[in-house]
């Protein structure tokens, strides 16, 4: 065989063992991308439970103008952060269908199980994945790659919804916080979603922090799930926003805030 030909073969044989090592990757599941119910055994038991409520809830409905998807961070809208939602969205028609510990499959699973069916918002805003990083340390692209999922079924769903993509907030003390790092490195990923036109992307991390990065307890206790001077910035923040999205009048902030 002439050096051509040893080099061809040779080609051969790399871009043959390259497709054989992303199709054997490709065929391991993803957990951020494989729809799954709740099964940490703290959840269990009231997990189910609320998903069929909120199908109850959604089908009293009448119509649904703004979606709420997440965690335990968007859960608490109905808890900690409820006087502050009442303020900015029991009057725009909100569903809320954050649930504590979920993590991108869980919300998935929820997408393929009736909780937008039938509807069509005007808005949606999506934060999910820290999750993700505080129960496994997932890698971010798979992160991100579980976000980018949930857009593209809701995206399916309710097609001229537009959906305010938001940044994970920072969690631990300080910038060099590890769980940090990995939310900050998803954050990076996932802004290259937004589209101009359906996915609007916001960061306001900011907003929490002092200006050394510290994330103060007296926004969020646990340096992870906000108290209600933490839903307050977090509504005022992403108001001029979501009301554009919205196309309607934005909500004033309450003197105290």
């Amino acid at each position: 065989m002439n050096l051509t030909g040893t080099l061809a073969f040779a080609s051969f044989l790399i871009v043959g063992a390259w497709s054989s090592a992303v199709a054997q990757e490709t065929a391991v599941e993803v957990p951020a991308l494989t729809p799954e119910v709740q099964t940490a055994e703290w959840a269990v038991q009231w997990w189910g439970s609320r998903h069929e409520e909120k199908l109850k809830e959604l089908a009293e409905m009448q119509k649904v103008d703004l979606l709420m998807v997440g965690d335990s961070i968007t859960h608490g809208w109905e808890r900690a952060g409820k006087k502050v939602w009442d303020q900015y969205y029991a009057h725009r028609n909100a569903f809320n269908i954050g649930f504590s510990g979920d993590r991108t499959e869980q919300v998935l699973w929820r997408f393929e199980n009736g909780e937008i069916e039938g509807i069509s918002p005007k808005a949606a805003v999506v934060m999910i994945g820290t999750n993700n990083t505080g129960h496994r340390q997932d890698d971010p692209d798979e992160t991100a790659a579980g976000i980018k999922a949930i857009l593209d079924k809701l995206n399916a769903k309710s097609p001229d919804t537009k959906i305010l993509l938001l940044a994970i907030f920072p969690r631990g003390e300080s910038p060099d916080d590890k769980l940090r790092k990995i939310n900050d490195a998803i954050n990076e990923r996932i802004r290259q979603f937004a589209d101009g036109n359906n996915i609007v992307y916001l960061d306001i991390s900011d907003k929490f922090l002092t200006e050394d990065g510290t994330l103060p307890k007296e926004i969020m206790p646990d340096r992870l799930h906000p108290n209600p001077r933490g839903y307050a910035i977090w509504a005022e923040a992403i108001e001029p926003t979501l009301a554009k999205l919205m196309g309607d009048e934005a909500v004033a902030p309450s003197p105290s805030e």
